[in-house]
């Protein structure tokens, strides 16, 4: 769906439904939604403007950035509440190769000091990839064994470890992933559930009441598989029971942050993907 066609069909898609109690969970965009084309203190002043309160941001490994973007989240009051680790997918925790753990742990560790640095809570990983080469058990195994050497720095500094649900093929169920969860028996490492990501072969309703005070983040995203055709597609025109998941997420009592993680935009579009986000907060 392009933006026009995407932005006119705001009224005809977004009719009120019944209202429950909003939730008391802040609004995040994930950076990369912003425009490039702005300067980072623009983009988060953009961001701020259209109603979101915290923001995502991409591990950044050039300090003069890291600082740019410190600087802008302080003058816009925009907070950053967690890190999108960028080195999972390349360089997977769960690979036999050593160089590349190494590379992936690098990713980590420096994920970890920008979280330090700008006052995030939270960094998101993406634990293992299952693959040809990599059976399910290694990948769990060896997942647990790199994140376990992690916790001593994310407990110095007070960040979070939010293992995250994704195409993978690995955590293919609540139950898995509380267990896997569970099994680090440390604060610091908990869930971050993207709401869009299981819809193949579950239901976001299910995982949350299953994982619940595991839950650190959530990603907001929809999705819908037609004809055979599976795609991601605006909030609240693909299959999500979306008052459903909001009875659910106040089941589990989350009040932290829900980041919208969607194609980026521009002002207009920015500001409808913020107004749909109040709507599913306010159970609609």
């Amino acid at each position: 769906m392009n933006r026009r066609s995407f932005l006119a069909a705001g009224a005809a898609t977004l009719a009120a439904s019944a209202t429950g109690a909003r939730l008391k969970i802040r609004k995040g965009v994930y950076a990369g939604m912003l425009p490039r084309t702005l300067s980072w203190a623009d983009r988060f002043k953009l961001a701020r403007d259209v109603g979101f309160e915290d923001v995502e941001c991409g591990t950044v490994t050039e300090p003069a950035a890291a600082e740019e973007i410190k600087k802008a989240s302080e003058t816009s009051g925009l907070r950053i509440h967690s890190v999108m680790n960028q080195a999972h997918w390349k360089f997977p925790l769960s690979s036999s190769d050593p160089a590349v753990v190494a590379e992936s742990v690098k990713g980590m560790e420096t994920s970890l000091q920008n979280a330090r640095l700008w006052g995030a809570d939270t960094v998101l990983l993406v634990p293992a990839v299952v693959n040809p080469q990599t059976r399910y058990q290694d990948a769990w195994t060896r997942s647990q064994q790199h994140i376990r050497k992690l916790l001593p720095l994310a407990q110095k500094l007070k960040v979070v470890i939010g293992i995250e649900n994704v195409w993978n093929k690995f955590l293919l169920s609540p139950l898995e992933m509380a267990r896997y969860v569970d099994e680090f028996k440390s604060p610091w490492v908990r869930a971050y559930l993207d709401v869009g990501n299981m819809v193949l072969f579950g239901f976001p309703q299910d995982w949350i009441r299953t994982l619940g005070q595991r839950i650190v983040k959530v990603h907001f995203k929809d999705f819908r598989f037609q004809k055979r055709q599976a795609e991601f597609v605006p909030l609240r025109e693909g299959e999500i029971d979306w008052p459903e998941v909001h009875k659910a997420l106040a089941e589990a009592g989350f009040t932290d942050t829900a980041t919208v993680e969607l194609p980026g935009g521009d002002e207009a579009y920015l500001r409808e993907v913020s107004r749909r986000v109040d709507l599913i907060l306010e159970g609609k």
